[in-house]
């Protein structure tokens, strides 16, 4: 099961979390340019690994295993999927 970011990141986009993922499933990063734009930073259902890395790095507990989602925040798998569906595909 991936790893989901919700509702404490938005507006925060604090990046230690990206600083320690593996695979670089978190986006988007500082220096790309959707980051000014971006709400929240989003994980990549297709890439994370369930390492939770992030999990800990996260200094205002946003990020849950899909697994330990409490149900009032479950729009935000969807929510984390759609920002990798609606990027443009290199």
């Amino acid at each position: 099961m991936p790893h989901i970011i919700t509702q404490s990141c938005i507006g925060t986009k604090d990046t230690s979390c990206v600083d320690v993922c593996p695979v670089d499933c978190i986006h988007p990063r500082k220096d790309e340019p959707d980051f000014a734009k971006a709400e929240m930073l989003y994980i990549n259902p297709e890439t994370c690994i369930d390492c939770g890395l992030c999990v800990d790095e996260c200094p205002v507990k946003a990020i849950f295993s899909e697994d330990d989602l409490p149900a009032e925040m479950e729009a935000f798998i969807e929510k984390n999927a759609e920002y990798y569906a609606n990027q443009p595909k290199s």
